[in-house]
């Protein structure tokens, strides 16, 4: 490799047959592979025979390892970074190496591949046009469930990814705050041997967890269909709470051009509301 560059590499997020052969080319040439968990990852390259050198890179050394990799890219070296499985930064560690690496002016190459969120959502029947991708929600019913308030609005699909503990628990946030007739789809342990898509009502979905301690286990993504657009003048009280709560941050214009945008009323609408609470 001529060019010093970062590599951004996609890895399997369960079946060892998605690995491409440009991943496993780019990380037997670079000088050295920064990922996530070593001791993962090093069961990854042994299966491809990969012999390069790896250095931990997570999200509690991230900051001090950056000025390390910038160096030795500065150096003329090529590095490639990976993390636990699928797309790093996908809710993985990396900004901060990638946005500082590209303010030194080198390189980053994306070398595609498997990524949970996408997989889910191209086997969920739900409308892909448009999405909102969340992330991990917090971890306290509280928060969960002040962030789904938020997300409920929206008009366009969201996802969220969720953890095996935390599973039935958001689930019940979900009942609460969506409403328990929301459609939504839970995609478990992607292209790994036990992997479930699940599709129906929030109480549909949830009663199936339940009655199986099985399907609670693994790694999910839950896709949630967008609320219906809104045809009444007036504005729901929930809609209402969330347009207060920009206006602290935002103008009324632009408060309303956020609202509307994910929400379904019209712009007009909304902005004129926000005059009104002002």
């Amino acid at each position: 490799m001529s060019e010093s560059t970062l590599f951004v590499v996609s890895t399997p997020i369960g079946n060892l047959d998605d690995m491409t052969p440009r991943a496993v080319q780019v990380l037997k040439q670079v000088s050295v592979i920064a990922a996530e968990d070593t001791r993962h990852s090093w069961k990854l390259l042994n299966h491809f025979g990969i012999e390069t050198p790896m250095i931990p890179c997570h999200e509690h050394n991230e900051r001090h390892q950056t000025e390390a990799l910038v160096a030795r890219l500065e150096q003329g070296e090529s590095i490639a970074l990976i993390s636990d499985a699928g797309t790093p930064l996908i809710s993985d560690p990396g900004f901060i190496l990638v946005r500082t690496v590209r303010e030194h002016g080198i390189k980053v190459v994306p070398v595609p591949g498997a990524c949970a969120l996408v997989a889910a959502l191209s086997v969920s029947g739900l409308a892909t046009d448009r999405f909102y991708f969340e992330g991990f929600l917090p971890a306290k019913s509280s928060g969960r469930k002040k962030k789904l308030e938020t997300l409920s609005v929206m008009t366009n699909t969201w996802a969220v990814y969720e953890s095996t503990h935390r599973i039935l628990d958001s689930l019940a946030d979900f009942r609460e705050v969506l409403g328990e007739d929301r459609y939504i789809v839970l995609a478990r342990e992607m292209t790994k041997t036990f992997e479930t898509v699940l599709a129906g009502s929030v109480a549909e979905v949830e009663t199936i967890l339940k009655e199986d301690s099985n399907q609670c286990r693994g790694e999910f993504v839950v896709l949630v269909e967008g609320a219906k657009e809104q045809e009444s003048d007036e504005v729901d009280p929930d809609t209402v709470k969330l347009l207060k709560r920009l206006l602290e941050e935002l103008p009324a214009k632009k408060a309303a051009a956020v609202i509307a945008d994910v929400s379904g009323y019209r712009k007009k609408q909304l902005y004129e509301l926000s005059l009104s609470m002002k």
